[in-house]
């Protein structure tokens, strides 16, 4: 019979060895490719499977790519890791109008970028502020209508927009609406009279501005009301006495430095007897630069104001678009030191937008620089044109040369009147004097 040897301490160390160099073995098997530039390498990289999971309390996205967020640069390529961290739509702004028994509504059309495409809408109801909502798939609309609703009670929605994968991509923020009946009441007995209740027909404006700033509300062109956002930039306005009918409102703000924020637009139709409710409102931070040339390799300051203790995305316009982030002092302003290492010799450009809450701005004015051998500092704010500004966003460009071409050789209405004469050549009429006028102080 033959006797079966004990292993040894040597042969233990023999059959560990083994193991080993059969598990690298497989390991190596399973690497990737190695990407390579003249600066770095990317060593071998591993896609891990996407998920999107929610419940009741969150949302948990997962993506296919690198592990690290953040910006990454060669010769040969740019590599912008983790396309999720950039913020990427604005949330839609919804008006509501109450009906009887039912409540209209109807919002901006969202724009996306960076991979997302907007597929389509989701409407939510609730009766209780904050919901919870029940959902609706209305399509790739931008208005519905809710009905079979309970007259005098008072109802909250919110508009989802999805990507084509049916993913929910923003949420505006709550509008409300209570529906009423478009009856009135009838005349007592013994001489006592009876009557409908009268509702004011108007809008009820409110969103973003910047902290204790002026907001400007201009209708069709001309300024309608101001107002004064609080500590925490929010603001809501009233008009009411208006005629039912079509509108075009226009929103902007004024910063601490006078820097005017884009124009934020928006056609709303009125309706006879009926507040509309227009929410979710949130104007672009207002930028600049402190050089209008730069030497290449030395940083540029990119500065404004927006929501305090918000997230500033930054996009600067290159051969490779380049996105960076900072937050806002509780005051709003806000500052970055961007490297112009990172971009070619040339002319650039940049700009903003903002995100607080669930809220997302659209992206605000553009600011062009150059990047070349010398440094120029940029001159101070010298706040709005004096002429030509008919529509009162800082700038003469081509919507102030549409409303003067609205009037030219017409009659003027007694509104628009005081307007010609401050902002034009002031005789009456719009003719080719006032274009010369927009012409001179014209900034595009």
């Amino acid at each position: 019979m033959r006797s079966i040897k004990p292993i040894t301490n040597s042969n233990k160390k023999f059959l560990a060895l083994f193991y080993l160099v059969a598990v690298l073995g497989i390991v190596s098997l399973a690497q990737a490719d190695e990407y390579t530039s003249s600066s770095f390498r990317v060593l071998d990289p591993v896609l891990a499977p996407a998920q999107f999971s929610t419940s009741t309390d969150f949302q948990l996205f997962g993506s296919l790519g690198e592990m690290g967020l953040g910006t990454s640069t060669a010769i040969g390529f740019g590599l912008q890791s983790a396309w999720l961290f950039f913020p990427v739509v604005a949330t839609p702004v919804v008006s509501a109008t109450a009906g009887d028994g039912s409540v209209a509504l109807s919002w901006s059309a969202v724009t996306a970028s960076l991979g997302w495409t907007v597929g389509g809408y989701n409407v939510g109801q609730a009766t209780v502020a904050g919901g919870p909502y029940s959902y609706t798939s209305l399509g790739n609309v931008t208005s519905t209508t809710r009905s079979s609703l309970t007259n005098g009670t008072p109802y909250y929605f919110v508009i989802r927009p999805e990507d084509a994968l049916s993913n929910t991509i923003a949420t505006s923020s709550e509008v409300s609406a209570t529906p009423v009946s478009s009856g009135g009441g009838g005349g007592g007995g013994g001489g006592g009279g009876g009557g409908e209740t009268v509702t004011a027909t108007g809008v009820n404006l409110s969103g973003y501005g910047y902290p204790l700033s002026k907001v400007t509300i201009l209708k069709d062109g001309q300024i309608a009301i101001t107002t004064i956002a609080g500590p925490d930039a929010k603001f809501a306005v009233a008009l009411t006495g208006l005629s039912a009918g079509e509108y075009l409102f226009a929103v902007y703000g004024e910063d601490n430095q006078g820097r005017r924020s884009t124009l934020f637009t928006f056609p709303v139709y009125l309706t006879k007897g009926a507040m509309t409710n227009i929410s979710g409102i949130f104007l672009s931070p207002t930028i600049d630069v402190d050089k209008r040339e730069v030497a290449h390799g030395d940083n540029i300051a990119i500065f404004g104001q927006t929501v305090g203790s918000s997230t500033v995305t930054i996009a600067v316009n290159s051969n490779q678009e380049i996105f960076v982030r900072t937050l806002a002092g509780v005051g709003g302003l806000y500052l970055y030191n961007f490297d112009t290492t990172l971009i070619e010799k040339g002319d650039h450009t940049t700009k903003s937008k903002s995100t607080v809450l669930n809220e997302i701005s659209p992206f605000g004015a553009v600011v062009n620089f150059r990047v070349g051998t010398t440094t120029v500092l940029a001159e101070p704010n010298q706040g709005c044109p004096l002429r030509g500004d008919l529509n009162s966003d800082c700038r003469v460009n081509l919507i102030d040369f549409s409303i003067a071409a609205y009037w030219y050789h017409r009659p003027l209405t007694a509104d628009f009147i005081p307007r010609e004469k401050a902002i034009l050549s002031g005789d009456g009429k719009v003719d080719l004097v006032d274009f010369s006028i927009m012409a001179y102080y014209w900034t595009g």
